[in-house]
């Protein structure tokens, strides 16, 4: 039986990881880490500690859903006692990905912005037909709830990246995030990111190809929050024994 740790307990899917958790088999919830005090009941054989060390001893695997602050704070910590992690945070700045990189290389970390599996098939597809529809303009579209902080989400910018890969492009010098004024015709290579907000809206993503006399858009809709809590999962069972490296959701779809 795999001990999982979750990190970022009391966020929205750090709540949904400890009780889907409760419904698997093969893994089961064997601490979380909260910063000042858990605000719900949970199990009393499970550990809740304030302490990393003792979450990351404590645990087979840690699963991460938090704020980039606090991934850089685990991804420190990590490294003096490694473990397996499942990381999910979005926004994280260059620093922190540079240090998601270097821990990776004492343990084995899968990072992906979007624990869906339907997301990881969206990339490959994006990729696919960005490489075989290469006179198409790439659009692409991000809806997400209110309280989201980060924009563009972490998924657009990866679908971007899947599509810019596509077409041996580097996203940093074609993606658009907005358009205002009098900014002349579209550029043939640009990749536009743009995000909405508004409501509850779990997560929706729509990568559309368009050209003259047709077009592609190809979508996905998260429903449910769910949706990312028993795609971590599926990784936090998967990653436990793998070597060291950064991996990514789509080696774990392809298992």
């Amino acid at each position: 039986m795999v001990k999982a740790g979750v990190f970022g307990a009391g966020g929205r899917v750090g709540r949904l990881l400890i009780d889907d958790l409760r419904e698997e088999k093969a893994i089961s919830l064997a601490a979380v880490y909260v910063r000042n005090e858990l605000n719900f009941s949970i199990d009393p054989s499970v550990l809740v500690t304030n302490d990393m060390a003792t979450l990351l001893k404590s645990s087979d695997v840690i699963i991460d859903f938090s704020l980039p602050e606090a991934t850089q704070l685990l991804l420190e910590e990590a490294m003096k006692h490694p473990c397996p992690l499942v990381i999910g945070t979005t926004g994280m700045d260059e620093h922190q990905m540079n240090l998601l990189k270097t821990a990776s290389e004492s343990m084995p970390i899968l990072y992906a912005t979007n624990m869906s599996l339907g997301v990881a098939l969206l990339n490959k597809l994006v990729y696919t037909a960005s490489k075989t529809l290469s006179g198409f303009d790439i659009e692409i579209v991000e809806q997400h709830h209110r309280h989201k902080k980060d924009a563009p989400s972490g998924t657009a910018l990866t679908l971007a990246h899947s599509a810019a890969a596509g077409r041996d492009l580097d996203l940093n010098t074609v993606r658009v995030s907005g358009r205002n004024g009098n900014i002349g015709e579209r550029s043939k290579d640009e990749i536009a990111v743009m995000a909405l907000r508004g409501g509850d809206i779990v997560g929706r993503h729509t990568v559309g190809f368009y050209n003259d006399g047709e077009f592609i858009e190809l979508h996905h809709t998260a429903t449910s929050r769910n949706t990312f809590s028993k795609g971590a999962i599926r990784a936090g069972k998967w990653i436990v024994g793998k070597p060291n490296g950064l991996y990514s959701i789509s080696d774990c779809l392809d298992s």
